[in-house]
């Protein structure tokens, strides 16, 4: 007699962008000092990396003295210059496969994301036709929202979805959309830091995604 399968325990998988599926880390230690010298706040020395990937959102901004209200502009003008060398910001190995065996299991993929929705489709390239909701733009501490809009488009209970992401500021705002936070070891965020927060799942490599997520075509 056949067994049926288990459900699977998250029907939806909300995904960060940089840093979880794209490479652009390298880019962005290249032209920090860059932006802080055009808009005025404290530039990154090299000895302070590793202590600021350990480090929340907020608490960065007030180490590298960057006021709130210049937020917005520091975004609009990072979209901009992101967008120009974008070939410089691969996809992680394995981000195909991983989203393609996903998607085959049945699971639903959005993207939440503070880059501009061209910019991640351009990123994404064949593979955002797997993604069935983007919802990008979203302001350094608006991600919750975005959280709480994709589930509620989506019509599923917060206890199916799981957002995936790299940072701090992405496991704070799954919990304040009330969603399960999944965290990865190679992104922006520095991994025994974010770790040691203890999110809902942890991916030390991309093959752990769909296999921890319980994708049954997972090799």
């Amino acid at each position: 007699m056949h067994t049926p399968h288990p459900p699977l325990p998250y029907t939806l998988a909300i995904f960060d962008l940089d840093g979880t599926l794209v490479d652009s880390f390298p880019w962005f230690l290249r032209v920090m000092n860059e932006v802080a010298r055009e808009f005025r706040f404290k530039e990154v020395a090299p000895d302070d990396i590793a202590s600021l990937r350990g480090a929340g959102a907020r608490e960065i901004l007030r180490r590298l003295e960057v006021p709130l209200w210049k937020l917005p502009r520091i975004a609009t003008h990072m979209r901009r210059m992101k967008r120009e060398h974008l070939h410089e910001m691969p996809l992680f190995d394995g981000v195909p496969d991983m989203l393609r065996t996903l998607n085959a299991a049945g699971i639903r993929l959005a993207l939440v994301t503070s880059d501009s929705e061209a910019n991640a489709r351009l990123q994404l390239g064949d593979n955002a036709a797997l993604f069935s909701d983007f919802a990008c733009g979203s302001s350094l501490f608006g991600k919750a929202a975005k959280f709480q809009r994709i589930v509620k488009r989506a019509k599923v209970r917060p206890s199916e979805v799981i957002a995936i992401g790299d940072e701090m500021r992405d496991m704070d705002a799954a919990q304040s959309a009330g969603i399960a936070f999944g965290g990865v070891a190679w992104g922006y965020a520095d991994p025994q830091a974010l770790r040691a927060r203890h999110p809902q799942m942890w991916f030390d490599t991309m093959g752990d995604i769909p296999r921890l997520l319980g994708a049954r075509n997972a090799p």
